[in-house]
């Protein structure tokens, strides 16, 4: 009994621990100049692209993460010597899952072995504290059906060289997980495109972030 509750508690710790993080894949290009300090930055937007509160929300989010680096967004009539340009967007699939599991012969419940003790049949006429009401149940291995939904969020990211027209920095964070919300998970996509920026070019890196309530 003793075996089975540490089981248990550990597994719940994990699953705890995984649920309080967010993974993402980072691939970044880029020709990133060494002198970039005190640059104009600027957004734009592709016709056709969401437009309202909700973008000016995640600009924000980028805004920061820019000024963070040295750069500035230019001012009302002042040329950008940067375009910076984004699209965010959420898929989901269904994932059906077919598991094979232990279930106790006589009753249906999930075969833990000899010596498991259940309070449920604590009170049934000849119960036993080492092997259930009636002796022990042989194991049956059977088939289990498990769905879920899993969402694929990603950030695609560009900051282009406004005189030159070329792209200088280019990158895609991709994540999953079971919260499919955007406006929540976005600002640790922006946090993740720009960790330890502008990084190793083309090479793809695991970014961890600790979800919190207040990202």
């Amino acid at each position: 009994m003793k075996v089975v509750v540490c089981l248990i508690t550990t597994l719940c710790l994990l699953l705890s621990g995984c649920a309080s993080k967010i993974r993402s894949e980072v691939t970044a290009f880029h020709q990133w100049p060494s002198a970039m300090a005190e640059k104009t930055f600027s957004f734009s937007q592709k016709e056709g692209e969401p437009t309202g509160l909700e973008r000016v929300n995640y600009e924000n989010l980028i805004r920061t993460e820019l000024v963070k680096q040295g750069l500035r967004e230019a001012g009302d009539g002042q040329q950008a010597a940067l375009s910076v340009s984004f699209n965010a967007t959420v898929s989901a699939k269904d994932v059906r899952v077919i598991e094979t599991v232990l279930v106790d012969s006589w009753y249906g419940t999930p075969w833990y072995g000899p010596g498991y003790y259940s309070p449920f049949w604590a009170g049934w006429p000849g119960y036993s504290p080492f092997y259930g009401p009636f002796g022990p149940g042989m194991p049956v291995a059977r088939e289990q059906e498990r769905r879920y939904t899993v969402f694929y969020r990603e950030l695609r990211l560009k900051i282009t060289d406004a005189l030159a027209g070329q792209p200088v920095y280019e990158v895609t964070v991709r994540s999953e997980g079971k919260d499919g919300n955007l406006a929540r998970i976005m600002p640790y996509l922006v946090r993740s495109a720009f960790a330890e920026f502008p990084g190793k070019s083309g090479t793809p890196r695991i970014v961890e972030m600790k979800i919190d309530d207040k990202p």
